[in-house]
């Protein structure tokens, strides 16, 4: 029995000696390592600073900046990078001291030191440079940068004037006021590149909220008689007569510009900020509600009335289109299907005004 103890005890010794050499060839390779992370530290920081400088003579060239201004971005870039090189070099030498210090302990139980990342490059939509991301943790659970994004996502956001293309007649002649028309759209897209090697062309789509509201003129406003709707005069003095429709619309672009592509050592993108693009298509979806608001004085006493769910059609569909420069653009779109299912003259709806992509 004695004999079989003391042969554990032999093998579990002989174990120990093995992880523990392990452990210090391991620490001697990352020590390796982060020494030859330090040349890289240095180059990768000239090199931005290199760029930035190159950014700013740029902006000299183009009369944005004066010399002086010139001269002292140049000067706060340079103690910039000196700073990140300093302290970038001072948290290997501090990593490097550490495991050193522990050559016998293995770190791979706590908080993994291998994890530690600092990534500094150029931002994918502007022209600054800057740091890029820290990241601090478990080197297994650290999400890895999509080498080729050919999708992504923004919030759109649109507003501008409202009116309607009346069958026989021209804007001029409209009874809805152009001031006081108006529409907003708002909703998340979705952009993907069609070619592979390209970014010539996008298709963008998404889902949108459309309010398209009508401010009618000359005391009028619509009701509806046997399922048709006109356009009648109040019988008394009408302070405001609005109509407005709440759609529920997917649309589809087709979306052609340059752009620029950006590569890196571990992904690429392709990126249009500052880049002129236009989009053609259109849209399709529901009509949620249909609401009028009248408001006028009777007997000496404000009163308003609010009429919901006329004979609008239940489908809405149409064209539309955007030209943007960067994320602003003219929007434009132009309802196919009509306002109302039954009306005595045909009406679409029609806007124009300003185009948000917040990507």
């Amino acid at each position: 029995m004695q004999n079989f103890t003391r042969f554990l005890v032999v093998i579990v010794l002989v174990f120990a000696v093995q992880k523990i050499t392990a452990q210090e060839d391991l620490n001697k390779d990352k020590i390796e390592e982060l020494k030859s992370q330090k040349e890289f530290v240095e180059s990768n920081e000239k090199e931005a600073l290199k760029k930035g400088v190159e950014a700013i003579n740029e902006r000299l060239d183009n009369n944005e900046i004066t010399l002086e201004e010139a001269t002292e971005l140049k000067k706060e870039l340079a103690e910039k990078h000196a700073l990140n090189i300093e302290n970038r070099l001072a948290i290997i030498d501090n990593r490097i001291a550490l495991l050193e210090r522990n050559e016998q302990v293995n770190y791979d139980t706590g908080a993994n030191l291998e994890s530690f990342v600092l990534e500094i490059g150029k931002n994918e939509d502007s022209d600054e440079y800057d740091i890029g991301s820290i990241y601090i943790g478990p080197n297994h659970k650290r999400k890895p940068r999509v080498y080729d994004r050919r999708t992504t996502s923004d919030l759109v956001f649109a507003i501008g004037f409202n009116n309607a293309i009346i069958e026989g007649q021209s804007l001029n002649d409209s009874p809805y006021k152009i001031g006081g028309s108006g529409f907003v759209e708002l909703g998340w897209a979705w952009k993907t590149r069609v070619f592979k090697n390209s970014n010539a062309m996008r298709i963008k789509y998404g889902l949108s909220f459309q309010w398209n509201k009508l401010d009618i003129k000359d005391n009028l406003y619509f009701t509806e008689t046997d399922d048709v709707v006109t356009l009648e005069e109040y019988p008394l003095n009408l302070k405001k007569s609005k109509f407005r429709t709440t759609n529920l619309v997917i649309p589809i672009h087709f979306e052609f510009g340059p752009s620029k592509k950006i590569e890196r050592e571990d992904y690429f993108r392709y990126s249009t900020y500052k880049k002129f693009k236009i989009g053609v298509g259109g849209y399709g979806g529901f009509v949620l509600q249909s609401l009028q608001k009248l408001k006028y004085d009777e007997d000496g006493q404000k009163q308003k009335d609010k009429f919901k769910d006329y004979n609008t059609n239940n489908f809405v569909y149409g064209i539309s289109s955007y030209i943007s420069w960067g994320n602003v653009g003219i929007y434009a779109k132009y309802d196919l299907s009509t306002i109302f299912k039954d009306q005595a003259i045909d009406q679409n709806n029609i806007s124009l005004g300003l185009r948000f992509d917040m990507d």
